[in-house]
């Protein structure tokens, strides 16, 4: 039987794309790539995997893991909007798949994209590039563009019915929803934000992260994404927003970070990570206070680290320092100081 690999994001553009092969009686496994970067899963719900289920096949699940850090940083085809190296993800992920597919004993790859949908990855050059990278030339099947592209290996092979795929192309989504409606397709995210590399705001701190730290985890990634970020020299202070990244920061805060909170009022929880210098330390405390519900001119902050804790007493920091020492898109372009 005809087996091939369907990647999956939980969108409506990758069910439909798996819809149409099964409905060609071919076999599909899903694949799921996941990495602190994808916001595609809402509220708890992962859409592949609901997706999977209604179309009746197996999803797996496979983490990016933390070389993907190194795509993200050498990007050898550039970035998108943000960060977003789109052309590189999909070669790293196709790579991935194609190992996946040899070890199921699939024939072909499976994808949701569509001529023209996306500037980066989804032109004609873009496409041909990511398989000519990933060593995939012809076993790449688009299912809602196929007409516009030319034929795969199986569809010169028979396994696929080239006539009954599509000849979609461009952003409007509408003929994507009126074939949803019509098969029957009811679960998928949406299309909006499902890239974080594409957000300015987590962009920008994350190329300021790449400048000065030479290695980078998925813990310091977490810290990147929740809470306010400030530059001193060559330390960075996050401050949490509210009591949920409160609680994540204090969950990825390394032994090495100083933390910062004013007791017995309504505080954020303060992260001083890199040199800690008496200036970093008492600007780390100035921005707790600041932002903090101490209504106090001079407010006590209590600072920890390994287990040691000393108070600090600071005036609240200034409007136009905050702004000044805040990682902005702006400031991250300029590179380290």
């Amino acid at each position: 039987m005809t087996k091939a690999i369907a990647l999956m994001s939980g969108g409506l553009d990758s069910g439909l794309a798996a819809k149409m092969i099964l409905d060609q009686g071919i076999e599909l496994v899903g694949v799921k790539f996941t990495s602190p970067f994808c916001n595609c899963d809402q509220q708890g719900r992962c859409f592949a995997r609901e997706a999977a289920s209604q179309l009746g096949i197996r999803l797996m699940v496979v983490p990016k893991g933390e070389e993907y850090l190194d795509v993200v940083r050498h990007p050898k085809h550039g970035y998108g909007s943000g960060l977003n190296p789109c052309i590189d993800c999909r070669v790293f992920m196709l790579r991935k798949s194609w190992v996946i597919a040899e070890q199921a004993g699939a024939q072909f790859i499976v994808t949701g994209e569509v001529l023209g949908q996306r500037p980066m990855s989804q032109h004609r050059h873009a496409l041909g590039t990511i398989e000519r990278e990933a060593g995939l030339d012809g076993l790449i099947l688009r299912p809602l563009s196929a007409r516009h592209l030319p034929p795969t290996r199986a569809e010169l092979d028979g396994l696929v019915d080239r006539d009954a795929l599509l000849a979609f192309q461009g952003r409007s989504r509408r003929p994507q929803l009126a074939l949803a409606r019509e098969v029957g397709l009811d679960v998928f995210a949406c299309p909006a934000g499902g890239c974080l590399l594409t957000d300015r705001a987590f962009a920008a701190r994350l190329r300021d992260a790449f400048e000065r730290m030479e290695t980078l985890t998925w813990r310091d990634v977490a810290k990147l994404k929740v809470g306010r970020h400030f530059r001193f020299g060559e330390s960075r202070i996050v401050v949490g927003r509210n009591e949920a990244e409160n609680r994540i920061l204090a969950a990825t805060a390394g032994r090495a970070d100083i933390r910062f909170e004013v007791p017995d009022c309504g505080s954020p929880l303060t992260l001083l990570t890199g040199p800690a210098t008496g200036d970093a330390i008492r600007t780390a405390a100035a921005l707790t206070a600041r932002f903090s519900d101490c209504p106090d001119p001079l407010v006590a902050v209590r600072c920890s680290s390994d287990g040691e804790e000393q108070t600090v007493e600071v005036r609240p920091l200034n409007p136009n320092t905050i702004e000044r020492l805040r990682v902005s898109a702006e400031q991250a372009k300029k590179g380290p100081k």
